[in-house]
């Protein structure tokens, strides 16, 4: 069988529809079913496709830090390579830019470069950067963040929490980037490198007194001391100097596609709303890119207009696209499933874009989906008046969920109109699992129709009682039938004698029980929530009790069963990063403080919420003991609940949890089938 195509990513792309269509295969990040047939079916004509848009895009800058923080050279080649089977062609490169706004080369090698990939100069022959331009090391290190919040860093958010960066961090991402674009240039994917923004030290204006530079106001619930960082004015020449000089030491290091990002004011209201302010903003970022690569072409997230749109009227949107040359601009429709920008724009006043799925906020467990928008929005797009859409992008703040959503995403990204998708979810049952099976086949279906089919605007952030911080006006709605998910949890139970030893069909099975157990917390809350309310004491202590003593634990129990679903996996992959025990413990502290307080003080609290073994039974369910405990006692005593009390009782639960160095087991343990049948049998409604 021969599989040719336009591009290395199009041959991929082709082999994968091969195994997928003909061999019955699957892959995906939470594993793959390879199992080829012997002999390998042969077609009987030649098939051939082409993408309807230039384009698929892939990658959240949140990502960077939600997701793959902590990732070695082994799970970023397997990212890669799952990324050219998917017909991925478009995706960024940020690994190591802090060490190049650290290092400028002092000889002892020539050029740079389109398209060539350096190897790194001695360390012994290099400056610094920033150094370069008069800051001293104290003034950076209150500058970058620690590892697990560089993404909010480099967009302007956030500055110096969780840090210090050690330089080991740096020399290990520069490795890593030469890797990584190394990698995805070999497959003909095109790499997207960092630009200037026009974000900077404050140490800037020790050095550079005169400097036109505006303090930005503080970002989603963090005051100056860890942000409100320092903008330069678009007409300052600073701008240009520090911009260039950035963009063409990058491109020293790593080569280039062409192809840059840069977010000026993402989640950040600009200092005026004078359409010409705004355009002489976008015009200085792209000027700074030119100055460095002529051939330069803006990236951008469209997520600001979307996201404050009082503020980013169309008068303000067309200003700031407009600050660049027409074609020389892409913006990514960040969240077009549920929110597009492109129908109120007319089509972003003429720039291409890139029709994009979000889905997930903060890399939240969760099964979810909106996949009647996504099966229907890209062509809809393609059809509007003047459209200068130019393809389809996946931009999750977290991977590694819902893996059907974006096998549906990738495969919609080269079809010219759209997949009957309950036929479409049977095979992929079939192929995820290896062979057909009428119990899986039902259980999806029913995930397609009611968990996988959000309509209207969704968001796709948990905010199940389960992962929030407790208290007594907490959300319980959901978007779907709740008895959908504990039928389909029945049926995958019923196929597990028949699919029991697919790795795939054990994490589907555990994704699924967790999302029937979640369901179970909002039930018992809600019950501890009418004991409370009607005084009825013995009932909150049975509801309580029930929650606390056995349904968290059997749920801790379940995850704890899975590699994919272990905290130990997160924190020791953290660790491994690291070349001191000093650094082993600050890593640790950012991974742990990402997913719970995100902040010191709680700043964006349970935002990056995940469901796993150990985080559950540690820090989500000591919450809810001391909730329920508080209420018992309020009840007993006669005095008021007080939220406020409460939350500063509970801050101090999660604080200790953040610093309490115990160690995690990154292997899993238990029988995952037995686990998830006791948990039926106690729990099935």
């Amino acid at each position: 069988v021969a599989v040719t195509g336009s591009s290395g990513v199009a041959a991929a792309a082709g082999l994968y529809r091969y195994l997928r269509d003909f061999c019955g295969c699957h892959l995906s990040w939470s594993g793959a079913q390879l199992r080829l047939p012997d002999p390998l079916p042969r077609l009987r004509a030649e098939i051939r496709a082409a993408a309807p848009g230039r384009y698929r895009y892939y990658q959240n800058v949140c990502a960077q830090s939600y997701s793959f923080a902590w990732w070695d050279w082994a799970r970023w080649e397997r990212e890669i390579d799952w990324m050219a089977l998917s017909g991925i062609n478009l995706a960024p490169a940020f690994a190591g830019q802090e060490a190049v706004w650290q290092r400028v080369r002092s000889g002892g090698r020539e050029g740079g470069g389109d398209r060539e990939t350096p190897g790194p100069a001695d360390p012994r022959c290099s400056a610094q950067v920033y150094h370069n331009l008069g800051l001293n090391q104290s003034e950076i290190d209150k500058y970058f963040t620690g590892p697990a919040f560089l993404a909010w860093n480099r967009m302007g958010n956030l500055r110096r929490w969780a840090g210090p960066l050690p330089p080991s961090w740096h020399l290990k991402q520069l490795y890593l980037q030469y890797r990584i674009v190394e990698r995805m240039r070999s497959l003909g994917m095109t790499t997207v490198l960092p630009a200037f923004a026009g974000h900077v030290p404050q140490g800037i204006l020790r050095v550079f007194p005169r400097v036109n530079a505006t303090r930005l106001g503080g970002w989603s619930h963090f005051d100056c001391t860890y942000s409100c960082i320092y903008l330069l004015d678009p007409e300052d020449s600073m701008f240009q100097v520090i911009g260039t000089l950035f963009l063409k030491e990058l491109i020293k290091e790593f080569g280039t596609d062409h192809v840059y990002s840069a977010d000026t004011f993402n989640e950040m209201t600009p200092l005026s709303s004078d359409p010409a302010y705004l355009s002489r903003v976008s015009n200085a970022v792209f000027r700074s890119m030119t100055g460095a690569d002529p051939e330069a072409l803006w990236l951008m997230q469209g997520w600001l207009f979307q996201h404050q749109p009082d503020f980013w009227q169309p008068a303000q949107v067309r200003a700031l696209l407009h600050g660049v040359p027409l074609g020389r601009m892409i913006v990514l429709d960040l969240f077009a499933e549920s929110k597009p920008v492109y129908q109120w724009t007319e089509s972003f006043y003429g720039q291409p874009f890139i029709w994009c799925m979000l889905h997930n906020f903060g890399g939240n467990h969760g099964l979810f989906g909106t996949v009647e928008a996504i099966n229907h929005g890209p062509f809809m797009a393609r059809r509007f008046p003047n459209s200068t859409m130019v393809g389809t992008g996946l931009v999750p703040e977290g991977i590694e969920q819902n893996d059907m959503v974006y096998e549906l995403m990738n495969e919609l990204g080269w079809r010219q109109e759209p997949l009957n998708l309950s036929s479409w979810v049977s095979r992929y049952a079939e192929r995820r699992y290896g062979v057909p099976n009428a119990a899986a086949a039902a259980a999806w279906r029913l995930l397609l129709r009611s968990v996988y089919n959000c309509t209207g605007v969704c968001v796709n952030h948990n905010r199940s009682p389960l992962v929030r911080r407790p208290s007594l006006h907490m959300d319980t709605e959901l978007w779907y039938n709740a008895s959908d998910v504990y039928e389909a949890w029945c049926l995958l139970l019923s196929a597990s004698t028949e699919l029991g030893s697919s790795p795939t069909f054990r994490y589907d099975l555990v994704d699924v029980t967790r999302q029937a157990a979640q369901q179970l917390v909002s039930n018992y809350y809600l019950d501890i929530h009418s004991a409370f309310q009607r005084h009825a004491l013995p009932e909150l202590l049975t509801a309580g009790g029930v929650l606390v003593y056995d349904l968290l634990p059997e749920l801790d129990s379940l995850l704890s069963s899975h590699s994919l679903f272990l905290l130990g996996r997160w924190l020791e992959s953290a660790r491994a990063m690291a070349t001191s025990d000093r650094e082993a413990e600050q890593y640790e502290l950012n991974a742990r403080n990402q997913v719970t307080l995100w902040g010191p003080t709680g700043n964006i609290l349970d935002y990056a919420n995940k469901q796993l073994g150990g985080l559950v039974l540690d820090y989500y369910g000591v919450r809810w003991s001391l909730f329920v405990s508080v209420l018992v006692e309020s009840l007993n005593s006669g005095r008021p609940f007080h939220q406020d009390e409460f939350n500063q009782a509970v801050f101090q639960v999660e604080r200790g949890f953040v610093y309490n160095k115990k160690r995690y087991p990154a292997v899993p343990a238990g029988d995952t089938l037995e686990i998830s049948r006791k948990l039926f049998l106690k729990y099935y409604p």
